[in-house]
């Protein structure tokens, strides 16, 4: 054999084993980092949980968790039974506390409201809640429509938008939310609120027109709009109404006081006494006053 061919043989050898070995070894070391690795028992749902679910035993089992454990995880059942969901929680997946409602909460409707929010029931029909699309988890605007009180009377009924990117809550006693949301042809829809919105629809339902409009619920920008008047679709001018006068100020005239001068002191008195050739003159004192 070629002694030059024998040694590339030997060379390809020798490289080929070093690369078998050093693979070898990586291997041999992620295996062993795996297996090293520590596991945990935590609870898990035994099965599909849906919005407003009251936890039970039945629901739930210990499941073997390796790596970090998720933040808020539970690991005593006593800490989960008897919680209501506040989202689905699916087959197999770490029960967390930011999941369940606060202990003694209950489960149902209630029990989805968040800390400092409200739920505000809203009477709808075919066309207020939008043919039956504002289901559970949409976003809706609030339109309002009504005489303003105080408003120019040539403008007719106004249209303004009272509410933006209003959660849907719920849709007639169903609050579990769709993924393919289908329509859902109901009588009332709950919107998720704070407690002065809430004031403000309690108002707007009683005094004006309420009418829902469907937004995307990644859009989360606030529009400004003015509204519009109903003179202003045929074309009419709506003046602003005429800002209220100032109260007219009245001045009072206030007398002067009169300063009288005391009069002054009178002279004496001169009497002249005429005796034939003559002439004599006497000098009295005036009289004082309240003297007679």
């Amino acid at each position: 054999m070629n002694q030059r061919l024998f040694s590339v043989l030997i060379f390809a050898f020798v490289v080929s084993a070093g690369a078998s070995l050093l693979l070898y070894r990586l291997i041999g070391a992620r295996v062993t980092a795996n297996a090293k690795q520590p596991t945990a028992q935590v609870i898990v749902a035994a099965r599909t949980l849906g919005l407003g679910t009251l936890l039970r035993d039945s629901d739930l089992k210990m499941g073997d968790w390796s790596g970090p454990l998720p933040q808020g995880v539970l690991l005593r059942k006593e800490d989960v039974v008897g919680r209501g969901v506040m989202a689905a929680i699916y087959d197999g997946e770490p029960i967390v506390e930011n999941r369940l409602a606060p202990k003694g909460a209950g489960a149902g409707l209630a029990a989805t409201i968040p800390a400092g929010m409200r739920a505000v029931a809203i009477k709808v029909n075919d066309v207020v809640g939008v043919a039956g699309f504002v289901v559970p988890g949409m976003r809706v605007d609030v339109l309002i429509s009504g005489n303003p009180p105080g408003g120019a009377a040539s403008a007719g009924m106004v249209s303004k938008t009272l509410l933006q990117n209003i959660e849907v809550l719920s849709a007639g006693q169903n609050f579990q939310k769709d993924a393919e949301g289908k329509p859902v042809q109901v009588q009332v829809v709950n919107l998720l609120v704070t407690p002065e919105q809430a004031e403000i629809l309690n108002l707007a339902s009683n005094e004006t027109k309420i009418q829902l409009v469907l937004r995307n619920p990644l859009d989360t920008q606030t529009a400004k709009t003015p509204g519009i008047a109903l003179g202003t679709l045929f074309g009419a001018v709506v003046k602003p109404p005429a800002a209220p006068r100032p109260p007219r100020r009245i001045a009072t005239r206030v007398a002067l006081p009169v300063f009288v001068e005391a009069p002054k002191p009178a002279g004496p008195v001169m009497v002249e006494v005429i005796n034939g050739t003559k002439r004599m003159e006497s000098k009295f004192s005036a009289p004082s006053e309240g003297v007679q």
